[in-house]
């Protein structure tokens, strides 16, 4: 999972936990591609709005490095019709607004994993 807010991270780290997910976070996007040298997660949990590298930049990233696509699963507090577009676009899986509803995350995690899986 990778957003910048500490708060965030920690209470969705315990959430997906408590769902009897394995997580790791990380507090940037440049911080989640150099564990992904050595990692290979079943899904990303990516905020969009991040300073230095936003979400955007992570997905293009992820694409430009081939291999297995990844499943993201973008969040964010800041939904315009062009952010949606453009998350969808980058190929992500599923597009949860903040504040959080827990099952809507947890049910679109799911998800997210089961297609990647077929």
């Amino acid at each position: 999972m990778v957003d910048d807010c500490k708060h965030l991270r920690k209470a969705l780290e315990r959430l997906l936990r408590s769902a009897g997910m394995d997580v790791e976070t990380f507090p940037s996007g440049a911080e989640f591609l150099d564990a992904m040298r050595s990692r290979k997660p079943d899904c990303l949990v990516l905020d969009l709005h991040m300073p230095e590298m936003d979400g955007f930049e992570v997905q293009s990233r992820l694409a430009q490095s081939g291999g297995t696509r990844l499943p993201v699963v973008v969040i964010t507090a800041d939904d315009t019709p062009e952010s949606h577009r453009r998350a969808l676009v980058g190929g992500a899986a599923a597009y949860v607004l903040k504040p959080i509803d827990e099952q809507v995350l947890l049910d679109a995690i799911a998800a997210a994993i089961s297609k990647h899986d077929c």
